[in-house]
Order: C-alpha cells, then sequence, then structure tokens
C-alpha cells in the first residue's frame, strides 16, 4: 500500500466522518502527498508513523490497520482526486533519473510578500541559490485577485526596483543568478488580462491564469484558445484550475488547446503544488505529442516550498516529456530570447 493508495483512503473516510475528526482525515490526505517516504517502509522498520505530518495518535492506529489488513479500493477513485503524484514516488524517480532532478534551471511560479505570499524576492532568491538555481521568476498575484493581494501598475513597478536592486546586489557572483520579472496576470474567463499592456512589456515573463468561473460544466476551450492568443501571455498557468478533493476544473479539447500553444511558440504549466499538480500527466501527454512547450513552477508561498519541484520533475518523466520542450532546463540567455521572441507574436494564428 503506497502513500497515494492512503490518500484515497482517508479521503474516503472523511466522507463519512464527522467534525473534527472530518477535517482531520481531509487534511492528512492532502498531507500525505508531501510524506518523505512510504509509510509501509516507516511501519516495517517499527516507526510511528506520528512523524508524518497530519498524522496523530488516531490516525496513526487507523494507517497501521489498513496496512496490516489493506482494504479492496473497490470503487474507482473519483476524477478530483486522480492522477496525484506523491514526494516518495518522486524520489523513487529521482533515485532512477537523476540529471532530470539535478539539471533544472530554474523555476518559475512563486509568491512573496508582495501579495500572499509568506517569504520576501530576497528570501526565495536565496532559497532557489542554494538549490544551485541560475533563475527564478517572481509571479505575485496581479491587482483583479484582490483575496490574494493581487499588486496594482505602481506596485508592479516598484517590485522591479526591489528586483533589479537585488540582481545589482548579485552581480558578478559565481552561479550568475538572475531574479526574473514576472506575474501571476488574472485573466477573465474571455483570455483577457487585468493589466496594463504597457506595465507587462516591462517584464520578462507574464504567467496568466483563470481564477474565476472555475466550476463551469460545459467545455471551456474558446476560453483557453483566446488566452493563448493574448500577446501579453508567455506561458498559461495551471491550465485546468484543479485542486485535489475540492475542485474538478474545467474541461476542454485538450488535443486543439495545446496544439495552438505550440503554434504560438507559448508553454503550458505544471503547477507543482501538491494540492494541484496541474497539468496532470494524462494531459501532459497530450501536450507531449500536440509538441507543445512546458513551464514547471512550484506556486511556492514561502521558500521551503520550492521542495515541490519534484512533483513537476516527476510528472514530466511519468509524461515522457523531452527536457528540450522544458523552459526550466534552458539557461537564462535562450529563456529570455524564447520569451522576446514570442512577445506580441501574431494573435489570429491558429
Amino acid at each position: 500500500m503506497r502513500n497515494s493508495d492512503i490518500a484515497e483512503l482517508l479521503a474516503r473516510a472523511a466522507e463519512h466522518a464527522k467534525q473534527p475528526l472530518q477535517r482531520a482525515l481531509r487534511r492528512a490526505a492532502r498531507r500525505s502527498f508531501l510524506w518523505p517516504e512510504e509509510a509501509e517502509d516507516m511501519f516495517a522498520r517499527g516507526e510511528s508513523l506520528t512523524a508524518l505530518a497530519g498524522i496523530g495518535p488516531y490516525l496513526n492506529k487507523l494507517i497501521i490497520d489498513w496496512l496490516r489488513h489493506p482494504p479492496e479500493l473497490e470503487e474507482a477513485i473519483p476524477e478530483i482526486r486522480q492522477n496525484f503524484l506523491t514526494l516518495a514516488e518522486a524520489r523513487t524517480l529521482r533515485s532512477k533519473y537523476p540529471e532530470r532532478f539535478h539539471e533544472i534551471r530554474g523555476d518559475l511560479q512563486m509568491h512573496t510578500l508582495w501579495s500572499d505570499g509568506s517569504g520576501s524576492i530576497q528570501d526565495m532568491a536565496e532559497a532557489a541559490r542554494s538549490r544551485r538555481y541560475s533563475y527564478i521568476a517572481i509571479t505575485d498575484h496581479s491587482k483583479g485577485l484582490k483575496i490574494a493581494g493581487g499588486i496594482d501598475e505602481d506596485q508592479l513597478a516598484k517590485q522591479g526596483e526591489e528586483i533589479a536592486a537585488i540582481n545589482e546586489s548579485m552581480r558578478g557572483n559565481a552561479s550568475g543568478f538572475r531574479v526574473l520579472r514576472s506575474v501571476e496576470l488574472n485573466l477573465s474567463p474571455v483570455g483577457a488580462g487585468d493589466m496594463d499592456q504597457t506595465a507587462l512589456e516591462r517584464l520578462d515573463l507574464v504567467l496568466g491564469c483563470f481564477h474565476s468561473a472555475l466550476r463551469r460544466k460545459e467545455d471551456q476551450t474558446e476560453r483557453y484558445l483566446a488566452a493563448l492568443r493574448n500577446p501579453s501571455i508567455h506561458i498559461l498557468g495551471h491550465p485546468r484550475g484543479r485542486i485535489f478533493n475540492f475542485r474538478l476544473g474545467l474541461s476542454a479539447d485538450w488535443a486543439r488547446v495545446f496544439a495552438l500553444a505550440a503554434r504560438l511558440d507559448k508553454a503550458v504549466e505544471i503547477d507543482c503544488y501538491p494540492d494541484r499538480q496541474d497539468l496532470s500527466i494524462d494531459l501532459l501527454a497530450i501536450a507531449r505529442k500536440e509538441g507543445c512547450l512546458v513551464s514547471m513552477g512550484t506556486d511556492s508561498h514561502g521558500p521551503s516550498q520550492l521542495e515541490f519541484m519534484e512533483l513537476g520533475v516527476a510528472a514530466a518523466i511519468r509524461a515522457k516529456l523531452d527536457r528540450e520542450r522544458i523552459l526550466n532546463y534552458m539557461p537564462t540567455n535562450q529563456l529570455l530570447e524564447w520569451a522576446e521572441s514570442v512577445r506580441g507574436r501574431e494573435s489570429s494564428v491558429g
């Protein structure tokens, strides 16, 4: 029984539990994605599972009972909980494909104190340098997403000054590290951004994301095509908008969406945040077939969360993506040259 099986059992148990147990079960199901090793291996060594995040004495006993007498998962896993990887699985892949993890050059989505993050730009930069990255993109939320502390054009400009000062202070360091100016542009359901075009043109990269009307049942292909045709957008972030056991996300003719991204030379994202893992492996396989670029971003809201990159790399390996089609393996100059070539590309293509 793997951690992913335990996550499903915890989620199912929560469906029939009362509070506060229900809350504890749901929380443990989510946190199981980040357990550093398989619970069954810890159990085999005689270790208490209370060392794992979200597990207290009651859940420790419950999981041990499952490990001793594995229940049959007779019903199919609901789509809202399908295709999520665990950190333990990612680290198994890391032992098999170490170069795929070691050669990542940067992280292309993260948040700071400027919006809803808990760390400063300097904090995120130092955490990234400790991972031997060459660059990070600071993608704080834009002004339309007020609930997440979205920043306006004036704040974006001031943030740019802070980034320039940090880059200047690191100029000449052996790693050649660089903080890239970016933003997580809030997109309307018709693919329009909420920031002035001239402000966006000063950035190195623009990540475009939907944050509204994410529970619609009907096909949403047209909104994705409109977003990709938005000349400001380089990367379509967390495209489906799914969240584990909370929101299924949107549906679309994904082959058509990814085909347009390929024709425009734009990228679609693997959001590596454990609850999101969006795009998932099944959709990444379609993206690979259509030949579009892929970006990976941890969606970190603090320095410690940069480790989420392992989930994205594992998904890329499982989906058999070529490194040459993943932005994060590009050196800084190549990444910026690509971004410049994409900017303002004729939106009528496709």
